[in-house]
C-alpha cells in the first residue's frame, strides 16, 4: 500500500491488486498494465462514510497514483467555484454541472506517458452553445475570455495556445458580428462557433464531432438546430436543463471515448481514464453520477474509471445500487447490476481505522518526541478510528508534547505553517459537524432523545429552534452518516465528546454546562430514569445519588442490566476538576483515581444503615469505570488493578451472577489499558472455578 494512507490496502493494493488497479487497469504509481475485472461495463464507484474517514484523501492519492501515465480529473464539489456563475455571467447560461466539464475536461486534457493531450470538440462546442445563451448583452472582451477558456481547455504554454487564442477571437468577432445583424442572436452566434470548429481543425475525427449534435433529439440531421435546441433546454432550467446537462456528460464521454479509438492509441494509452468526484452529495455531485448511470443502465457505453465520495450511506439517491464493506472488495467487487440505473454503482463504505494504523500514524507523526507508549491505543479508543482525529491529535501531541488527550484537545495545533495556531478540539469540529448547526448540536450533545432535545433547546437556544428543527437535525445527521446509538442524541462518540467540550468551554464558569445538566436532572424525576439523571448529576460532580443507587440495587437487579446502568452512570464527561464536595474549582486534578484507589475512604462516613463495607466499595468501582472510561485520560494501570479486585469482591456476594462479574473483573481492566470500549462481559462458563467465585 501507498505510504502515505493506511487501512486502506483494499483499494491501493498491487499484488494482490487492490480495487484501483483492477479498475483502471493500472498498477497504482506504475506505467505498467494490469487486466481489468470488468473488461466490458465496469461500476460506478461511490466510497461512502462520515466525515473525517479519509475520502477525500483517498482520492487526492488515487489522483497521485495515476497522474501522468493515464488522464485524470478531481473535482470537488464542494468548491466555490461550483456554488454560483462569475458576477458578469447570467445564472441561466450557468450550472455546476456545466462548470464541473468545463474543469474535468481541462485535467483530462493534460499530455500522459506514451500519449499526447486529448481534445474534446464535442464538449467545447455544446458548452460555448450553453455560454451563448447569457451573451445577448455581453462585450466581445467577456465572450473572448469565456470562448478562449472553453476552447483552449487551460493549456496556457502550449503549442496550441497561441492558435486556439487567435480561434476564440475569431468567434468572439463573428459572435460580436451576429449580435448586431439582423439575425436571432442565438443561432448566429451557434453558426459562428460552428464555422471556427469546421476552420479550425480540419482533421476527420474534429469534422467528425462538429457534426455529433445532428444527433440531438428533434434536431432533424442538423448539427446548428440540436446545439440552439441543446442551449434553449439548458436555459429553460428544470427538468430541460437535466436534459441537456445529461447530454454534455455524454458528448465528454464521446470524445474520450473518441481518444482511445483506433489501434495507434490503444496501443499508446494504458488503463483507463479516470475522474474522481468529491463531495458527490452536493451538486453538481447528483447530475454527474445520474447522467453517467443513466446512459450506462440505457446501453450507452463508456470507459471511464468514475470513483466519487460522499457523506452518508446514499440510500435515498442510489436505491439499487451494490453495497460491500471495503474488506470485501479487496480482491473482487462481485458487482452485477440490473434493471435499475442507481445498480450500476458499486458503493464501497470506508471502515475506521485499526489500532495497529494508529499507532503507525502516531509514530509517523511524532516521530522523535517521546509519547506515552498509551498515547496510540487511547487516541484510538477516543476517536473510534476517525482518520482526521487520529492525524490531528498526533499534530497536536508533536506541537505540544501534552499528556493527557484533553490537553491535547484544548491546546493549539497549526495544520499549515501560513495558519494561526488554533484548539485542537474545534478545528476537529470545523471538520466534522455542520458548520450551519455546530451551536445547536453544541447544546443537544447532552441529549438522549427527542424530548430531552427539546427540553435542552427551550433552555439554552433561541426561541426559533423548536421541536421541528430537532427532527430535522436528527434527519441531518443520519444523512451525514454519523452513526445512531440509542440513548444518544449524537450518536458517534467521538463527535459527541467534542461537542460536549465545547459546550463546557463555552463560558468562563461554565454556566451553560451547569444549565444544560441542570435541566436534564429535572427532566428526569422518575424512578425507571433514573440512570439519565445519575449520569448528569456525576457530569456536575455530584455522585453520590449514584453510590446510593448502585448499592441499593446490587442485590436486587438483574446483573447484566445493573452493570449496564453502571457503565452508562460512569460515562458523564469529566472535563474539569471538582473539589471535595463536587463543585467546579480552577485547578486541575483529577480526584477520581484517589477516589477509585480508597485513599479518601477515612474521611468518608456512609449513611445511616446502610452496609458501610458494600457502600465504600461500589463508591470506589464506580470512580474507577467512571476514570477509566474517560476517552480523555489515559488508563491508570492502579486503577485497573483496583477495579479488578473491586469486582471480584463483589462477585462474592452474588453468587448466582458470579460469572458476570467475573467476568467483568478481568474484561473491563484489559480494555481499559488496551484502549477499548468497557463492554458487556461474556458469562460463558469457563469452569467450576467461575461459578464458585474462587479466582
Amino acid at each position: 500500500m501507498h505510504r502515505r494512507l493506511h487501512g486502506r490496502g483494499a483499494l491501493f493494493d498491487v499484488d494482490p491488486a487492490g480495487l484501483a488497479p483492477r479498475l483502471v487497469g493500472l498498477r497504482p504509481h506504475q506505467h505498467r498494465g494490469h487486466p481489468f475485472e470488468h473488461p466490458g461495463e465496469l461500476p460506478f464507484v461511490v466510497l461512502t462514510g462520515a466525515r473525517g474517514l479519509g475520502k477525500s484523501a483517498v482520492l487526492a492519492e488515487l489522483r497521485d497514483a495515476y497522474k501522468g501515465h493515464t488522464p485524470v480529473a478531481l473535482v470537488d464539489c464542494a468548491d466555490a467555484q461550483f456554488a454560483g456563475p462569475p458576477a458578469e455571467r447570467p445564472a441561466e447560461s450557468w450550472s455546476p454541472v456545466a462548470q464541473a466539464l468545463l474543469v474535468i475536461a481541462e485535467q483530462l486534457a493534460e499530455p500522459v506517458t506514451g500519449a499526447g493531450r486529448i481534445t474534446f470538440p464535442r464538449l467545447m462546442s455544446g458548452l460555448v452553445a450553453v455560454a451563448a445563451g447569457g451573451w445577448s448583452d455581453a462585450d466581445s472582451e467577456r465572450i473572448r475570455r469565456e470562448v478562449e477558456r472553453i476552447l483552449l481547455l487551460n493549456e496556457s504554454g502550449s503549442w496550441i495556445s497561441g492558435f486556439a487564442g487567435r480561434w476564440a477571437g475569431r468567434v468572439a468577432a463573428k459572435v460580436v458580428a451576429a449580435a448586431t445583424g439582423s439575425g436571432p442572436f442565438l443561432s448566429g452566434a451557434i453558426e459562428a462557433t460552428l464555422e471556427s470548429v469546421a476552420e479550425g481543425f480540419a482533421s476527420r475525427r474534429h469534422q467528425k464531432a462538429s457534426v455529433w449534435y445532428r444527433t440531438y433529439p428533434n434536431a432533424g440531421r442538423h448539427a446548428q438546430r440540436g446545439l440552439i435546441l441543446l442551449s434553449g433546454h439548458f436555459r429553460a432550467g428544470g427538468t430541460s436543463r437535466e436534459h441537456a446537462e445529461r447530454y454534455l456528460v455524454r458528448a465528454l464521454l464521446a470524445d474520450l471515448t473518441e481518444a482511445y479509438a483506433g489501434v495507434l492509441p490503444r496501443m499508446q494509452r494504458l488503463g483507463r481514464p479516470l475522474v474522481l468526484i468529491d463531495d458527490a452529495q452536493t451538486a453538481p455531485g447528483p447530475g454527474l453520477v445520474e447522467a453517467v448511470l443513466r446512459d450506462r443502465a440505457e446501453g450507452i457505453a463508456d470507459q471511464v474509471a468514475f470513483v466519487a465520495a460522499r457523506r452518508g450511506e446514499g440510500r435515498e439517491e442510489l436505491r439499487s445500487a451494490v453495497r460491500r464493506e471495503l474488506p470485501e472488495v479487496a480482491r473482487r467487487s462481485g458487482w452485477t447490476p440490473d434493471a435499475a440505473p442507481s445498480s450500476r454503482a458499486l458503493l464501497v463504505a470506508l471502515p475506521p481505522l485499526s489500532p495497529d494504523d494508529t499507532l503507525h500514524i502516531v509514530g509517523a507523526v511524532c516521530d522523535d518526541i517521546p509519547v506515552s507508549p498509551q498515547l496510540p491505543y487511547a487516541t484510538h479508543r477516543l476517536t473510534g478510528g476517525n482518520p482526521l482525529g487520529i492525524v490531528l491529535l498526533a499534530e497536536s501531541a508533536a506541537q505540544n508534547q501534552a499528556v493527557s488527550l484533553g490537553e491535547l484537545l484544548t491546546a493549539g495545533v497549526r495544520l499549515d505553517e501560513d495558519q494561526e495556531a488554533a484548539p485542537a478540539y474545534q478545528a476537529l469540529l470545523d471538520r466534522l459537524v455542520p458548520a450551519e448547526y455546530l451551536d445547536e448540536l453544541t447544546v443537544l450533545a447532552a441529549a438522549h432523545d427527542h424530548d430531552s432535545a427539546c427540553v435542552l433547546a427551550a433552555a439554552l437556544l433561541p426561541d426559533t429552534f423548536g421541536p421541528a428543527d430537532v427532527r430535522a437535525l436528527r434527519t441531518r445527521l443520519a444523512e451525514e452518516g454519523l452513526p445512531a446509538e440509542p440513548g444518544r442524541f449524537v450518536g458517534d462518540p467521538f463527535v459527541r465528546t467534542l461537542l460536549l467540550l465545547r459546550l463546557h468551554l463555552r463560558d468562563a464558569d461554565h454556566a451553560s454546562w451547569r444549565t444544560a445538566h441542570e435541566t436534564l436532572i429535572a427532566h428526569y424525576p422518575d424512578p425507571e430514569q433514573a440512570r439519565y439523571r445519575l449520569h448528569h448529576e456525576l457530569a456536575l460532580g455530584s455522585s453520590e445519588s449514584a453510590v446510593a443507587q448502585l448499592r441499593d440495587t446490587f442485590h436486587t437487579a438483574d446483573i447484566r442490566s445493573w452493570l449496564r446502568t453502571l457503565r452508562f452512570v460512569a460515562s458523564a464527561p469529566y472535563f474539569h476538576a471538582h473539589d471535595a464536595d463536587g463543585r467546579d474549582f480552577t485547578g486541575h486534578g483529577d480526584r477520581r483515581a484517589a477516589i477509585a484507589l480508597g485513599r479518601t475512604d477515612a474521611g468518608q462516613e456512609p449513611p445511616e444503615g446502610a452496609d458501610a463495607v458494600l457502600h465504600l466499595r461500589i463508591r470506589r468501582l464506580l470512580h474507577a469505570v467512571w476514570q477509566l472510561g474517560d476517552p480523555l485520560v489515559l488508563p491508570d494501570p492502579k486503577v485497573c488493578d483496583r477495579l479488578r479486585f473491586e469486582l471480584e469482591q463483589l462477585s462474592n456476594l452474588r453468587p448466582a451472577a458470579n460469572a458476570l462479574l467475573w467476568r467483568a473483573s478481568r474484561d473491563w481492566p484489559a480494555a481499559a489499558l488496551a484502549g477499548r470500549p468497557m463492554a458487556d462481559p461474556d458469562d460463558t462458563d469457563d469452569g467450576p472455578d467461575d461459578r464458585s467465585g474462587e479466582a
